[in-house]
Parts: structure tokens; sequence; C-alpha cells
């Protein structure tokens, strides 16, 4: 056997040993960028979650939302859908999250005599009744969900001393011109208090600003 072939031999152990150590630092590496992955990703869930109960708690003046009454009259429309969250009116990224409010879901709508029964599987219900009831139009977008134009009933009604915009989708998007139309025959501009008009009032200013 020749020098040659003993150094050879000699440096293979080296060699599998370097290999070996190399995979271990590269495996190594690998769960270090995937730890530091996930803890980012946790970091921004946590973000988001404390911003979305500070947002809440900022909130915290709002009225508790009524309840459907007991004898609402009779039925003038239904339709299921999905429910896209609240926002101040004429604000479409200014999201309200008190009292459920922010939690999206799939909806009952039911248009009575009485107003507007708001039922939530899965989240919870809420009732607009009609003196609350201020306007219903097809738009794009509320609360960063944005689909095609049209695409979404908002309907604006007050509630304490706001006034706010609520998007549904209709599973069947072509009777939502029905709704529009239904509402708004049904919303009595002639009954609006000073209150509901100066909350209005002060909307519109805000959303000039």
């Amino acid at each position: 056997m020749t020098a040659t072939h003993l150094l050879t031999s000699s440096a293979l152990p080296q060699l599998a040993a370097d290999e070996k150590s190399a995979q271990v630092t590269d495996w190594g590496a690998r769960i270090g960028w995937v730890v530091g992955i996930l803890l980012f990703i946790a970091l921004v869930y946590w973000l988001m979650r404390e911003g979305w109960k500070w947002r809440g708690t900022l909130q915290g003046d709002l009225p508790e939302l009524p309840d459907a009454p007991s004898e609402p009259g009779a039925t003038k429309l239904e339709l299921t859908g999905r429910y896209h969250g609240s926002t101040t009116a004429g604000q479409w990224l200014d999201r309200i999250v008190a009292h459920g409010l922010g939690t999206r879901s799939r909806v009952e709508l039911t248009l009575t005599e009485a107003g507007l029964d708001v039922v939530r599987p899965g989240a919870r219900d809420f009732f607009i009744p009609k003196e609350a009831l201020r306007e219903a139009r097809l738009d794009k977008g509320i609360a960063g969900k944005v689909l095609a134009e049209g695409g979404l009933l908002i309907v604006t009604w007050a509630h304490g001393d706001k006034l706010i915009d609520s998007g549904f989708r209709s599973d069947h998007a072509a009777e939502q011109a029905d709704w529009v139309e239904t509402l708004n025959n049904m919303i009595d501009n002639t009954e609006i208090d000073g209150t509901g008009a100066g909350i209005q009032s002060t909307t519109e200013t805000e959303g000039a600003r």
C-alpha cells in the first residue's frame, strides 16, 4: 500500500466526521429559523388580540344591544347569508368590536314591522328597532372586507349616540336590491327625532374631515 493510499484512508474518517458535523449545524440553523418564525407569528397574533381588546375598551360606552321583541309583527323579508361586521357610519375601516359586533358569522335576517332581527349562529344576536333604522344601500366594502361593487347590503342605524353601518351578504345576492328598497320605504324620515338627526349630522361632518 502506497503512502498516498495510507493518507487517503486516514483522511476519510475525518471527512465523514466533518460532513456529519456540517449536517447537524444545518439542522440547528433550520430549527432556529422555524422557531423564530413561529415566535414572530405568535407576537403578531398577540398584538392583534391586544389591539382588538383595546378597541373594545375604547368602545365601552356603547350601550347593550337590544333584543328582539316577543311580538315583532308580520314578517316582510327574510334572508340567510353572512354578517361581515359593523363600523362607524361612513368610515368603513373604523370597525366596532364592542358587544360582539366585530365577530363575522353566518346570519339570518328577518325584517318585521318592529324592525330588523339579526340572528347569528355561534355569535351574539341583536335587534335593530324600526325607529333606529336610518338608511339601506348596496356597497362594496366594510370593516376591511371588499367585494364586487354592490356586493354588500349596508344597513345604517342609530345606537346610543353613534350611527353604525352593518354589512351583510345574502346567499342570493340578487335579492339584496329588494331589501334596500323595502328598508328605505320602511324608514320614515319624518319620525327621526332631533337626537337622531344630530347624530347623522355629526357623523357626516366627521366623515368630511
